[in-house]
């Protein structure tokens, strides 16, 4: 099954509109960061080059995300980062075992299908009652990029010098449909994993360098 990664800019032209789409989430991302004693969502003002026109960043498939989230939460745990071919058991497994160290992982404790990370430093997932009932944790893109540049050399990458994104959607992936097979720059035993995480990356690094928010759906 896909999964889309769309890239929201936090301006006032969206924001502020009374159509705005993301009024509710972002009200309960406000009120979730508050609670913690944390900034609410960042909104900028309008500038040339920057508009409220949300766009597709990434595709990949679901299994691939846990392919990574797999390898990272080994590398949390001080475990061997392996390969593997296909999910099984032990990441059942290590999500039950290492329970509180997968949920302060930004990279790992997220929805699949709905959720999102905003562009505000914060250590852990922020989750309550209505969080968890709507798009389910909320995750800091500072915090992904952290995680990403740790769990970077496991794979193959050099997170100072990564290779070239993968192309993002040219339309919206639906749910059923296979998403685009993965491009492994470089070759090795961690494809997919490399795949997902070039996405995750550009979605991280644009989140900061625009100010916008990234959607998983």
């Amino acid at each position: 099954m896909a999964c889309d990664l769309w890239l929201v800019p936090l301006v006032d032209v969206l924001c502020h509109s009374a159509d705005n789409p993301f009024a509710e989430e972002i009200a309960a991302y406000d009120k979730a960061l508050t609670d913690a004693g944390l900034p609410p969502v960042p909104v900028y003002n309008y500038m040339p080059g920057l508009s409220g026109d949300v766009a597709p960043i990434a595709g990949f498939d679901y299994d691939a995300l846990h392919f990574l989230r797999r390898a990272h939460l080994l590398h949390l745990c001080g475990l061997e980062v392996t390969p593997v071919d296909e999910l099984g058991g032990d990441y059942e497994q290590l999500l039950e075992m290492f329970e509180t160290t997968a949920q302060e992982s930004h990279l790992v404790w997220h929805y699949d299908h709905a959720g999102a990370y905003v562009p505000v430093d914060f250590a852990a997932p922020l989750a309550d009652e209505a969080l968890l009932d709507g798009g389910g944790p909320l995750g800091s893109s500072h915090g992904l990029l952290r995680e990403l540049e740790a769990v970077a050399p496991y794979l193959g990458i050099d997170p100072g010098n990564p290779p070239p994104t993968p192309p993002a959607p040219s339309q919206p992936t639906d749910l059923e449909e296979p998403a685009a097979s993965p491009i492994d720059y470089g070759g090795g035993p961690f494809a997919r994993e490399r795949h997902v995480w070039l996405g995750l990356h550009a979605a991280a690094t644009r989140s900061l360098a625009q100010g916008s928010m990234i959607v998983f759906s």
